[in-house]
């Protein structure tokens, strides 16, 4: 636990807010996954049934990106409740739209699960993409086949 505070007190001081804000809003988006339909939880966002290219970034906001993206795992380390790939990559994405910047997000099956008590045999994976950077989910995202993606802000909008 020290060493986490420890950490956490050497974060500049805008990354310190960010976690914070991150791990309330996981608690949130955590509840939402739980209660509200997906359809609702994106509804701001514009759906494209096919995988499309993420429009390019500069580089401050790359890096802004890439920033929030480690910041939300972090905080989803320590939250209480199940923080998964879903509800990290929602909580990104308001952060990262309500700094303008945009991006997507796609989701993705894949046949044979680790988990044996999923009944379909197939698993999920969500993960976000600014300009050609994935900043959240991107453990082992390639794995899976792209159902979905979802865009904010830029050329798609």
């Amino acid at each position: 636990m020290t060493d986490r505070l420890q950490k956490f007190s050497s974060l500049p001081t805008r990354h310190k807010l960010v976690l914070l804000q991150a791990w309330f809003m996981l608690g949130w988006f955590r509840a939402g996954t739980l209660l509200v339909s997906f359809k609702r939880l994106t509804r701001n966002l514009r759906h494209h049934p096919i995988a499309m290219p993420a429009p390019s970034l500069p580089p401050h906001l790359r890096g802004e990106a890439v920033a929030i993206g480690r910041l939300v795992a972090a905080a989803s380390r320590v939250t209480p409740w199940q923080s998964l790939c879903l509800t990290q990559v929602l909580v990104a994405q308001r952060l990262l739209a309500a700094r303008g910047i945009p991006g997507q997000f796609y989701l993705g099956v894949r046949r044979g699960c680790e988990r044996t008590d999923a009944p379909t045999g197939l698993s999920a994976h969500a993960w976000l993409q600014c300009g050609e950077d994935i900043v959240n989910g991107r453990a082992g995202h390639d794995q899976f086949t792209v159902v979905s993606t979802f865009s904010w802000g830029g050329a798609h909008d």
